[in-house]
């Protein structure tokens, strides 16, 4: 199986998926036709680093790099500061316009900080989340930014864990963005430090998510021929 390469400034990767569960429509497009497209929602930015492109544009060129000879098609839609019940009904429309075999949703950092309440939040994703695989588009979630502030913050951890929660219900992929950049930014202590929310802004930071969401969507390409764990 295909796998593709983390640095070691992302080796903590083992955190950031919770699931490894299949992604069925994916896989048809990738036998079919050789061509894969992905839809990405939320909050986004459009550079990394000096060299620019988003962290997109670098899950485009990893995924190109670990499935050899397949034309990988990003198309971002992430609107800043969007909620989750907004994100959803722009969703249903961009699905329609752009027909994306994958839909790769960052979500719940807005909700929480908006103080959405924890369950109107869970029905919002799930029926999302339902929706998507009714027309046949599989799903791979993000979950939420790390700010060293909100580690102790009771309802953005009741978020957090919520969307843990839906995703292992529903099945989907969910990349722990939260505990990665939490690691990460450990490491950065003693050296040069990151403030909490400027890791989010860093090129090693995004870089480390682009390298889980490729290895994730890989993952969930090839899950049939993996051993189950326990």
């Amino acid at each position: 199986m295909p796998a593709t390469p983390v640095s070691k400034a992302c080796q903590p990767g083992s955190v950031a998926l919770s699931a490894e569960s299949p992604l069925p429509n994916v896989a048809t497009a990738l036998a079919s036709r050789k061509k894969l497209r992905i839809l990405a929602f939320g909050a986004a930015p459009g550079r990394v680093g000096a060299r620019g492109g988003g962290y997109t544009a670098l899950i485009e060129r990893m995924l190109e790099h670990t499935l050899k000879g397949t034309r990988i098609v990003m198309i971002n839609r992430g609107v800043s500061g969007e909620l989750a019940a907004n994100a959803a009904v722009r969703m249903k429309t961009q699905v329609a316009l752009e027909e994306p075999d994958l839909v790769l949703w960052q979500v719940g950092t807005n909700d929480a900080l908006a103080s959405v309440p924890a369950d109107e939040f869970a029905i919002t994703v799930k029926e999302q989340i339902d929706w998507l695989k009714a027309h046949k588009v599989d799903v791979v979630l993000v979950g939420l930014q790390f700010a060293r502030e909100m580690t102790r913050d009771p309802h953005y951890i009741d978020v957090r864990e919520t969307l843990r929660r839906v995703a292992a219900q529903e099945n989907v992929l969910v990349i722990r963005f939260f505990e990665a950049m939490q690691i990460i930014n450990k490491a950065e202590e003693g050296q040069a430090a990151l403030v909490a929310d400027e890791i989010e802004q860093s090129e090693a930071g995004y870089n480390c998510l682009a390298q889980y969401v490729a290895r994730a969507i890989t993952l969930g390409v090839f899950a049939k021929s993996l051993p189950r764990r326990p």
